[in-house]
């Protein structure tokens, strides 16, 4: 049930985001989601991609700083109180989220989270009957 997920360190100057994704571009790789949380100095760009070990190889082969972690993901249907009960299972069990993100998925939503303990979460996640996806899932997405 655990995700890879691509983190890439960016400066933050004009170009730099669209050299990630040309890199990628040119090796056919498909990028399901994406997040770019920033600075005024730089930037994390999230992706979860359709060859995370290819991806993560050529982009540090083009010299980008880039970490392969682990996330989760939910899908839920789009409406807050549903994201809010994700959350509630986790708190009540005091897990943390490091980050979270979510993409539209018809009337639902893809919700990408990475907490302070995956397992845990992903244990505490079933017993409330959540739906899981697994990497091929997200993939096909």
């Amino acid at each position: 049930m655990l995700i890879p997920q691509l983190s890439v360190f960016l400066e933050n100057k004009s170009g730099r985001l669209t050299e990630v994704l040309e890199v990628l571009g040119r090796e056919n790789i498909r990028i399901t989601a994406l997040s770019v949380a920033d600075t005024s100095e730089f930037g994390i760009l999230r992706l979860i991609v359709s060859d995370p070990e290819k991806a993560r190889s050529i982009l540090k082969e083009q010299l980008f700083t880039v970490n392969l972690s682990q996330v989760i993901s939910v899908m839920a249907p789009n409406e807050a109180r549903y994201y809010a009960r994700i959350l509630k299972i986790l708190s009540d069990q005091d897990i943390s989220i490091e980050y979270t993100y979510a993409f539209p998925r018809g009337s639902k939503s893809v919700i990408i989270l990475r907490c302070s303990n995956n397992d845990q979460a992903i244990k505490a996640l079933k017993d409330h009957e959540m739906e899981l996806l697994n990497a091929s899932e997200l993939y096909k997405i």
